[in-house]
């Protein structure tokens, strides 16, 4: 009698685990958003608090009306010392980009580091249902390809 070899079930080849690929698996959810009549004096406290360039501007909804940052706040600092205007009664909305593009939260994170490439934009928000729901930034897709390294791009 021979001997018989016995090597059981073959076992399903390993799968790399799949690596999520969306701006939403990436975007900030927890945001610091801004208002329309406040101060940019308060603006520019937050923006050093909490370590951030730049920021939503938001309704009461949290309908997304414009973007105010860093350097909003810099021509303002610059007008005011060339007008020799006080700075204590400016708003947000007078100092807010109104025209903001926005990235799509089902978007692939690889094609929103292009978007941010062609724009020279340091930060997108994510709106849904007229909502803000969220914000990307440079550094969320550096993040992103960070985790991606290896992995196929094109998802």
């Amino acid at each position: 009698m021979g001997i018989k070899s016995f090597m059981g079930k073959r076992a399903e080849p390993e799968k790399p685990a799949e690596v999520p690929i969306l701006v939403r698996d990436y975007m900030t959810s927890d945001l610091v958003t801004f208002r329309e009549n406040e101060n940019i004096m308060d603006v520019m406290e937050k923006l050093i608090k909490h370590g951030i360039s730049g920021g939503c501007v938001v309704n009461e909804k949290n309908e997304l009306l414009g973007i105010i940052s860093e350097g909003d706040c810099m021509k303002q600092i610059s007008d005011s010392r060339y007008y020799n205007m006080p700075m204590a009664d400016l708003t947000v909305g007078k100092r807010m980009n109104c025209k903001v593009e926005t990235i799509d939260g089902n978007m692939n994170v690889m094609d929103a580091a292009k978007k941010f490439i062609e724009l020279k934009f340091r930060r997108f928000p994510i709106v849904e249902n007229g909502k803000l729901i969220g914000q990307i930034s440079q550094r969320d897709v550096l993040y992103a390809a960070l985790k991606l390294k290896g992995q196929n791009w094109h998802h």
